[in-house]
């Protein structure tokens, strides 16, 4: 098994099924992860900011930091690889209001919006969604069975089955 370690602002897809994508410390940045089942290829995005007209020539170079270029880049990665969007499936974890505790930036809830709102214009969704709340998440992906972990804040690691629901719809982060 290979441990693919996905930074902050990257983007890795694998058509490995012994390796394993996993992200870190999500707080209010957001994991995307992509996975078709028929091919065996997944990809997981870890974006920090929502939309790169804060930094244009960043996005240029690093376009895996903003949701509106990574969100696009992930997609268009898997589907090269040869994954099929009729069987693709998307897991979304992350946009927490770790340190912006008011809630004075709202990165974590416009991280949200811009995934939605990506997802929405290429007529997509995401099949399980983790976001909102006040923890940091850490997700990982087995390649070849899809099968998703997902930690929060010092909980243990669970299985991440695709009925989960975000932290709002569960009367979580408002």
């Amino acid at each position: 098994m290979s441990l693919v370690v996905v930074g902050i602002g990257d983007c890795q897809v694998s058509n490995d099924p012994r390796s394993t994508l996993v992200t870190y410390a999500l707080g209010s940045c957001i994991a995307l992860i992509a996975h078709d089942p028929v091919s065996k290829i997944g990809g997981l995005l870890h974006y920090m900011l929502p939309e790169s007209s804060l930094n244009m020539e960043r996005a240029r170079t690093h376009p895996a930091v903003f949701g509106d270029t990574g969100i696009p880049l992930l997609l268009e990665a898997v589907l090269r690889k040869g994954a099929s969007r009729l069987h693709l499936t998307l897991r979304a974890a992350g946009g927490a209001q770790v340190m912006d505790q008011q809630g004075v930036f709202n990165i974590g809830k416009r991280n949200q919006l811009v995934l939605k709102k990506v997802l929405w214009k290429r007529g997509l969704m995401f099949h399980a969604e983790e976001t909102g709340g006040m923890q940091p998440r850490t997700v990982r992906m087995e390649v070849g069975s899809g099968r998703t972990f997902l930690r929060t804040g010092g909980d243990g690691e669970r299985e991440w089955p695709f009925e989960q629901r975000s932290a709002a719809d569960r009367g979580g982060l408002r």
